[in-house]
Protein backbone atom coordinates (compact mmCIF):
# COMPACT_ATOMS: atom_id res chain seq x y z
CA UNK A 1 0.00 0.00 0.00
CA UNK A 2 1.28 3.49 -0.86
CA UNK A 3 0.91 6.03 1.91
CA UNK A 4 0.26 9.21 -0.02
CA UNK A 5 -1.55 11.34 2.52
CA UNK A 6 1.45 13.50 3.45
CA UNK A 7 2.23 14.14 -0.20
CA UNK A 8 -1.27 14.97 -1.35
CA UNK A 9 -2.85 16.48 1.76
CA UNK A 10 -0.24 18.02 4.07
CA UNK A 11 -1.52 18.57 7.58
CA UNK A 12 -1.25 21.80 9.51
CA UNK A 13 -2.65 20.32 12.70
CA UNK A 14 0.43 20.96 14.81
CA UNK A 15 -0.18 17.57 16.42
CA UNK A 16 2.48 15.05 15.47
CA UNK A 17 0.38 12.07 16.58
CA UNK A 18 -2.59 13.18 14.49
CA UNK A 19 -0.26 13.67 11.52
CA UNK A 20 1.12 10.16 12.07
CA UNK A 21 -2.40 8.72 12.15
CA UNK A 22 -3.26 10.51 8.93
CA UNK A 23 -0.20 9.02 7.18
CA UNK A 24 -2.08 5.76 6.90
CA UNK A 25 -4.85 3.78 5.29
CA UNK A 26 -8.16 5.47 4.39
CA UNK A 27 -9.84 3.34 7.06
CA UNK A 28 -7.89 5.13 9.79
CA UNK A 29 -7.85 8.53 8.11
CA UNK A 30 -11.61 8.91 7.86
CA UNK A 31 -12.09 7.97 11.52
CA UNK A 32 -9.43 10.45 12.62
CA UNK A 33 -11.09 13.15 10.52
CA UNK A 34 -14.49 12.31 12.02
CA UNK A 35 -13.65 11.62 15.65
CA UNK A 36 -10.55 13.71 16.35
CA UNK A 37 -10.48 16.59 13.86
CA UNK A 38 -14.19 17.40 13.42
CA UNK A 39 -13.77 17.56 9.65
CA UNK A 40 -16.77 18.39 7.50
CA UNK A 41 -19.23 15.60 6.73
CA UNK A 42 -18.39 15.86 3.03
CA UNK A 43 -14.66 15.48 3.67
CA UNK A 44 -15.20 12.51 5.98
CA UNK A 45 -17.54 10.85 3.48
CA UNK A 46 -15.10 11.33 0.61
CA UNK A 47 -12.28 9.73 2.60
CA UNK A 48 -14.49 6.89 3.82
CA UNK A 49 -15.52 6.08 0.24
CA UNK A 50 -11.91 5.16 -0.47
CA UNK A 51 -11.95 2.27 2.04
CA UNK A 52 -13.66 -0.07 -0.43
CA UNK A 53 -11.32 0.75 -3.31
CA UNK A 54 -7.91 1.35 -1.73
CA UNK A 55 -5.69 -0.25 0.87
CA UNK A 56 -6.87 -2.68 3.50
CA UNK A 57 -10.60 -2.57 2.79
CA UNK A 58 -10.14 -3.24 -0.91
CA UNK A 59 -7.74 -6.09 -0.08
CA UNK A 60 -10.29 -7.85 2.15
CA UNK A 61 -13.08 -7.44 -0.38
CA UNK A 62 -10.78 -8.80 -3.10
CA UNK A 63 -10.18 -11.96 -1.07
CA UNK A 64 -13.81 -13.04 -0.88
CA UNK A 65 -14.42 -16.29 -2.76
CA UNK A 66 -17.15 -16.83 -5.32
CA UNK A 67 -19.09 -18.86 -2.72
CA UNK A 68 -19.17 -15.80 -0.46
CA UNK A 69 -16.59 -17.07 2.03
CA UNK A 70 -13.10 -16.01 3.05
CA UNK A 71 -10.16 -18.33 3.59
CA UNK A 72 -9.73 -21.96 2.63
CA UNK A 73 -11.59 -23.63 5.50
CA UNK A 74 -8.48 -25.60 6.48
CA UNK A 75 -6.01 -23.40 8.31
CA UNK A 76 -8.95 -21.54 9.84
CA UNK A 77 -12.59 -22.71 9.90
CA UNK A 78 -14.81 -20.87 7.47
CA UNK A 79 -17.08 -19.57 10.22
CA UNK A 80 -14.13 -17.85 11.90
CA UNK A 81 -12.61 -16.35 8.75
CA UNK A 82 -16.03 -15.22 7.51
CA UNK A 83 -17.11 -13.59 10.75
CA UNK A 84 -13.84 -11.91 11.63
CA UNK A 85 -13.20 -10.67 8.10
CA UNK A 86 -16.60 -8.99 8.23
CA UNK A 87 -15.84 -7.64 11.71
CA UNK A 88 -12.58 -6.27 10.31
CA UNK A 89 -14.44 -4.60 7.44
CA UNK A 90 -16.78 -3.03 9.99
CA UNK A 91 -13.81 -1.85 12.06
CA UNK A 92 -12.28 -0.36 8.92
CA UNK A 93 -15.53 1.47 8.39
CA UNK A 94 -16.16 0.35 4.83
CA UNK A 95 -19.22 2.23 3.59
CA UNK A 96 -22.07 -0.32 3.67
CA UNK A 97 -23.79 1.50 0.78
CA UNK A 98 -20.74 1.06 -1.45
CA UNK A 99 -21.46 -1.21 -4.43
CA UNK A 100 -18.51 -3.49 -3.68
CA UNK A 101 -19.57 -3.90 -0.06
CA UNK A 102 -23.16 -4.56 -1.04
CA UNK A 103 -22.07 -7.21 -3.52
CA UNK A 104 -19.97 -8.92 -0.85
CA UNK A 105 -22.85 -8.92 1.64
CA UNK A 106 -25.27 -10.23 -0.97
CA UNK A 107 -22.96 -13.22 -1.48
CA UNK A 108 -22.82 -13.82 2.27
CA UNK A 109 -26.61 -13.68 2.56
CA UNK A 110 -27.16 -16.00 -0.40
CA UNK A 111 -24.42 -18.58 0.11
CA UNK A 112 -22.83 -18.55 3.56
CA UNK A 113 -24.14 -20.64 6.45
CA UNK A 114 -22.80 -21.77 9.82
CA UNK A 115 -22.49 -25.32 8.51
CA UNK A 116 -24.28 -28.60 9.25
CA UNK A 117 -23.42 -28.50 12.96
CA UNK A 118 -25.86 -25.59 13.26
CA UNK A 119 -28.39 -26.87 10.72
CA UNK A 120 -26.88 -24.76 7.94
CA UNK A 121 -28.32 -21.66 9.56
CA UNK A 122 -27.83 -18.60 7.31
CA UNK A 123 -24.91 -16.47 8.43
CA UNK A 124 -26.96 -13.48 9.55
CA UNK A 125 -29.28 -15.72 11.60
CA UNK A 126 -26.38 -16.62 13.88
CA UNK A 127 -25.73 -19.79 15.86
CA UNK A 128 -26.05 -20.49 19.61
CA UNK A 129 -23.42 -18.58 21.61
CA UNK A 130 -24.33 -15.04 22.66
CA UNK A 131 -20.79 -13.74 22.16
CA UNK A 132 -20.92 -14.80 18.51
CA UNK A 133 -24.54 -13.81 18.04
CA UNK A 134 -23.81 -10.36 19.42
CA UNK A 135 -21.15 -9.99 16.75
CA UNK A 136 -23.58 -11.19 14.08
CA UNK A 137 -26.28 -8.73 15.17
CA UNK A 138 -23.71 -5.92 14.98
CA UNK A 139 -22.63 -7.00 11.51
CA UNK A 140 -26.20 -7.34 10.31
CA UNK A 141 -27.03 -3.87 11.60
CA UNK A 142 -23.95 -2.37 9.99
CA UNK A 143 -24.65 -3.96 6.62
CA UNK A 144 -28.43 -3.42 6.85
CA UNK A 145 -29.42 -7.04 7.40
CA UNK A 146 -31.96 -7.18 10.20
CA UNK A 147 -32.60 -10.21 12.42
CA UNK A 148 -35.23 -9.55 15.08
CA UNK A 149 -35.24 -13.25 15.92
CA UNK A 150 -31.58 -13.14 16.87
CA UNK A 151 -32.08 -9.99 18.96
CA UNK A 152 -35.01 -11.64 20.76
CA UNK A 153 -32.83 -14.64 21.49
CA UNK A 154 -30.14 -12.43 23.03
CA UNK A 155 -32.70 -10.60 25.15
CA UNK A 156 -34.04 -13.91 26.44
CA UNK A 157 -30.51 -15.00 27.40
CA UNK A 158 -29.69 -12.02 29.63
CA UNK A 159 -28.75 -13.24 33.09
CA UNK A 160 -30.04 -11.96 36.42
CA UNK A 161 -26.88 -9.89 37.05
CA UNK A 162 -27.45 -7.98 33.81
CA UNK A 163 -24.87 -9.55 31.54
CA UNK A 164 -24.45 -12.56 29.28
CA UNK A 165 -22.27 -15.67 29.27
CA UNK A 166 -21.65 -18.23 26.55
CA UNK A 167 -21.37 -20.80 29.34
CA UNK A 168 -24.96 -20.24 30.47
CA UNK A 169 -26.13 -23.17 28.40
CA UNK A 170 -23.79 -25.30 30.53
CA UNK A 171 -25.18 -23.97 33.77
CA UNK A 172 -23.31 -20.73 34.49
CA UNK A 173 -25.44 -18.12 36.25
CA UNK A 174 -22.73 -15.43 36.34
CA UNK A 175 -22.03 -13.18 33.41
CA UNK A 176 -18.82 -12.91 31.42
CA UNK A 177 -17.23 -9.55 30.59
CA UNK A 178 -16.24 -10.98 27.19
CA UNK A 179 -19.71 -12.19 26.24
CA UNK A 180 -21.46 -9.15 27.71
CA UNK A 181 -19.46 -6.66 25.69
CA UNK A 182 -19.99 -8.62 22.45
CA UNK A 183 -23.75 -8.57 23.03
CA UNK A 184 -23.82 -4.90 24.03
CA UNK A 185 -22.00 -3.93 20.84
CA UNK A 186 -24.59 -5.86 18.84
CA UNK A 187 -27.59 -4.35 20.59
CA UNK A 188 -26.20 -0.84 20.25
CA UNK A 189 -25.54 -1.32 16.54
CA UNK A 190 -29.06 -2.71 16.10
CA UNK A 191 -30.63 0.32 17.78
CA UNK A 192 -28.46 2.76 15.86
CA UNK A 193 -29.40 1.13 12.56
CA UNK A 194 -33.08 0.36 13.08
CA UNK A 195 -34.23 2.59 15.92
CA UNK A 196 -34.28 2.23 19.67
CA UNK A 197 -36.95 0.27 21.51
CA UNK A 198 -37.69 0.34 25.23
CA UNK A 199 -37.00 -3.38 25.55
CA UNK A 200 -33.61 -3.36 23.83
CA UNK A 201 -32.52 -0.13 25.50
CA UNK A 202 -33.44 -1.46 28.94
CA UNK A 203 -31.48 -4.67 28.35
CA UNK A 204 -28.51 -2.71 27.08
CA UNK A 205 -28.52 -0.35 30.06
CA UNK A 206 -28.59 -3.33 32.43
CA UNK A 207 -25.60 -4.81 30.62
CA UNK A 208 -23.72 -1.53 30.76
CA UNK A 209 -24.38 -1.26 34.48
CA UNK A 210 -23.03 -4.79 34.95
CA UNK A 211 -19.68 -3.60 33.58
CA UNK A 212 -19.63 -0.14 35.13
CA UNK A 213 -20.63 -1.41 38.58
CA UNK A 214 -17.47 -3.51 38.44
CA UNK A 215 -15.39 -0.51 37.29
CA UNK A 216 -14.80 -2.35 34.00
CA UNK A 217 -12.21 -4.66 35.57
CA UNK A 218 -12.94 -5.66 39.18
CA UNK A 219 -14.92 -8.30 41.02
CA UNK A 220 -18.05 -6.95 42.62
CA UNK A 221 -17.64 -9.26 45.63
CA UNK A 222 -14.03 -8.49 46.58
CA UNK A 223 -12.95 -5.51 44.50
CA UNK A 224 -9.92 -7.39 43.20
CA UNK A 225 -8.85 -7.06 39.57
CA UNK A 226 -10.29 -9.94 37.58
CA UNK A 227 -7.65 -10.23 34.87
CA UNK A 228 -4.56 -8.03 34.49
CA UNK A 229 -4.49 -8.75 30.76
CA UNK A 230 -7.61 -6.59 30.41
CA UNK A 231 -5.34 -3.58 30.88
CA UNK A 232 -3.34 -4.53 27.77
CA UNK A 233 -4.73 -3.57 24.41
CA UNK A 234 -5.23 -5.67 21.29
CA UNK A 235 -6.45 -4.98 17.79
CA UNK A 236 -8.56 -6.58 16.61
CA UNK A 237 -9.87 -7.71 20.00
CA UNK A 238 -11.77 -10.65 18.44
CA UNK A 239 -14.04 -11.89 21.26
CA UNK A 240 -11.69 -10.76 24.01
CA UNK A 241 -12.50 -8.06 26.53
CA UNK A 242 -10.22 -5.20 27.53
CA UNK A 243 -10.89 -1.85 29.17
CA UNK A 244 -10.12 0.18 26.04
CA UNK A 245 -12.70 -1.79 24.07
CA UNK A 246 -15.24 -1.31 26.88
CA UNK A 247 -14.60 2.44 27.07
CA UNK A 248 -14.83 2.80 23.31
CA UNK A 249 -18.20 1.05 23.45
CA UNK A 250 -19.45 3.39 26.18
CA UNK A 251 -18.25 6.36 24.13
CA UNK A 252 -20.14 5.10 21.09
CA UNK A 253 -23.22 4.50 23.24
CA UNK A 254 -23.17 8.07 24.49
CA UNK A 255 -22.95 6.87 28.08
CA UNK A 256 -22.71 9.41 30.88
CA UNK A 257 -19.34 10.10 32.39
CA UNK A 258 -19.23 8.19 35.66
CA UNK A 259 -16.71 8.29 38.48
CA UNK A 260 -16.63 4.51 38.40
CA UNK A 261 -14.84 4.74 35.04
CA UNK A 262 -11.93 6.76 36.40
CA UNK A 263 -9.67 3.77 37.03
CA UNK A 264 -10.18 2.39 33.51
CA UNK A 265 -9.56 5.84 32.02
CA UNK A 266 -6.37 6.08 34.07
CA UNK A 267 -5.21 2.77 32.59
CA UNK A 268 -5.60 4.22 29.09
CA UNK A 269 -3.70 7.39 30.01
CA UNK A 270 -0.92 5.42 31.70
CA UNK A 271 -0.35 3.25 28.64
CA UNK A 272 0.33 6.31 26.50
CA UNK A 273 4.02 6.40 25.53
CA UNK A 274 6.28 9.42 25.93
CA UNK A 275 5.78 10.29 22.25
CA UNK A 276 2.00 10.37 22.67
CA UNK A 277 1.34 7.07 20.93
CA UNK A 278 0.07 3.71 22.21
CA UNK A 279 1.56 0.29 21.56
CA UNK A 280 -0.09 -2.89 20.39
CA UNK A 281 0.25 -4.92 23.58
CA UNK A 282 -1.35 -8.18 22.50
CA UNK A 283 -2.11 -10.16 19.39
CA UNK A 284 -4.76 -12.72 20.19
CA UNK A 285 -4.52 -16.25 18.89
CA UNK A 286 -6.04 -16.78 15.43
CA UNK A 287 -5.96 -13.08 14.55
CA UNK A 288 -6.58 -12.69 10.85
CA UNK A 289 -4.53 -10.30 8.70
CA UNK A 290 -1.87 -9.62 11.35
CA UNK A 291 -0.03 -7.19 9.09
CA UNK A 292 -3.11 -4.94 9.11
CA UNK A 293 -3.34 -5.27 12.89
CA UNK A 294 0.30 -4.29 13.40
CA UNK A 295 3.27 -5.66 15.32
CA UNK A 296 3.16 -6.37 19.04
CA UNK A 297 5.26 -3.95 21.04
CA UNK A 298 5.28 -1.29 18.31
CA UNK A 299 3.35 2.00 18.14
CA UNK A 300 -0.07 1.13 16.76
CA UNK A 301 -2.41 3.41 14.88
CA UNK A 302 -5.53 1.41 15.74
CA UNK A 303 -4.85 1.50 19.47
CA UNK A 304 -3.81 5.14 19.33
CA UNK A 305 -6.95 6.13 17.41
CA UNK A 306 -9.20 4.37 19.90
CA UNK A 307 -7.34 5.65 22.94
CA UNK A 308 -7.33 9.23 21.67
CA UNK A 309 -11.05 9.25 21.00
CA UNK A 310 -11.81 7.63 24.35
CA UNK A 311 -9.76 10.27 26.16
CA UNK A 312 -11.38 12.98 24.06
CA UNK A 313 -14.78 11.68 25.14
CA UNK A 314 -13.68 11.47 28.74
CA UNK A 315 -11.73 14.75 28.86
CA UNK A 316 -13.94 16.10 31.63
CA UNK A 317 -12.62 13.29 33.84
CA UNK A 318 -8.99 14.24 33.24
CA UNK A 319 -7.35 16.71 35.61
CA UNK A 320 -5.73 18.67 32.77
CA UNK A 321 -8.69 18.20 30.35
CA UNK A 322 -6.21 17.16 27.66
CA UNK A 323 -7.30 14.69 25.02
Amino acid sequence: MTLSYRESRPSASGDAVIDWLLESDPSIRWQVMCDLKDASADAVSAERTRVATEGWGARLLDQQRSDGQWGDGRATPFWWSNMYTLVFLRDLGVDPTNARAQKAIALVRERVTWGPHFGDSPFFEGEVEPCINGRVVALGAYFHVRSDRLVDRLLSEQLADGGWNCEAERGSVRSSFHSTLCVLEGLLAFEQAFGATATVTHARRRGEEYLVERRLLRRLSTGEMIDETWTRFAFPPLWHYDVLRALDYLRAAGASLDSRLEEAMAVVRERRQSDGRWLLDVRHRDTLYPDIAGDVGEPNRWITLRARRVLHWGRMMEPDTAA
